[in-house]
């Protein structure tokens, strides 16, 4: 990598963010497709948040990405927001556009890019949990047409969930119903009709737990993911890979969500072939 009066920065800001793997992935797109930039980590304050927003125009930045705790809060620091990113409620990517200030979420779109061979349009699908990565999943799969989406989350939120499903289905032509996931029937009902299924929920990152009941029998014409990619197989996954399903793990999400904002700050395509073999390499 050359670094020299040309070179062009862009960073990942969030609190904790030092054990993030988003700066080689991008530095390696950089390096592989000749664009003349350096990708590092800003473990910033918020009272830092809308300084480091306004340097990205001070420095001619390509912008940033952003995660917790900052995808919302940045929002009011944009000069423009998508109707994505708005109906998300969070923002993963800014762009410098010329000096003005964009905020994108790439997440949802990532996402559905790291399926094999899978396309939502016209299907159903079961969420499990209603936090941020999952939500944008549910909005890129409403804006992509599927029939109808069964969110199943906790009784303890389940009136702010409804709430914004309710705003999320205002804006698409998709049925997006919210189920308490305490119920295993009606978990298994909608799984029994369903193309995909999906952990949204931080659970399994211990290694251990299940965000489901592991009596839940699962269909094998259906596609399970999880959001998680350390551990690479979440005891979701491995639970659903013995009932001979196929499963796809987080990490793919997260190569794919930053070639959507590589290729909105350069206009290139970021080599993820070449990429996803060093990453399972290095998180196998």
């Amino acid at each position: 990598m050359k670094i020299d009066g040309y070179t062009r920065l862009a960073a990942v800001v969030a609190n904790p963010i030092k054990h993030s793997i988003s700066p080689f992935i991008h530095n390696a797109a950089f390096e592989q497709t000749g664009v003349n930039g350096v990708y590092v980590a800003w473990e910033i304050s918020q009272d830092d948040l809308k300084a480091t927003v306004e340097n990205i125009r001070c420095y001619n930045m390509f912008g940033i990405n952003l995660s917790m705790p900052y995808k919302q809060v940045v929002i009011p620091f944009l000069d423009e927001v998508t109707p994505a990113a708005q109906m998300i409620g969070a923002v993963n990517t800014v762009v410098n556009q010329h000096g003005k200030l964009i905020g994108y979420n790439t997440d949802g779109k990532g996402f559905f890019m790291s399926l094999p061979s899978f396309v939502i349009k016209g299907k159903k699908m079961v969420m499990l949990g209603a936090g941020g990565a999952a939500t944008a999943i549910i909005v890129q799969a409403a804006l992509d047409g599927t029939e109808e989406i069964f969110v199943f989350t906790r009784q303890s939120s389940f009136e702010r969930v409804s709430q914004k499903m309710k705003e999320i289905q205002q804006k698409t032509a998709t049925k997006i119903w919210v189920l308490p996931l305490e119920n295993q029937e009606l978990l298994q009902e909608k799984i029994n009709v369903s193309a995909l299924l999906v952990n949204g929920t931080s659970l399994g990152m211990d290694g251990k737990a299940l965000p489901i009941p592991s009596s839940i029998r699962l269909p094998h014409s259906l596609l399970v993911a999880d959001v998680i990619y350390q551990p690479f197989e979440t005891p979701f996954l491995k639970w659903a890979k013995g009932q001979e399903v196929e499963v796809v793990n987080g990490l793919g999400m997260l190569l794919y969500q930053a070639a959507e904002a590589f290729k909105l700050w350069t206009g290139k395509k970021m080599p993820t072939k070449e990429i996803w073999q060093a990453l399972e390499k290095k998180y196998k």
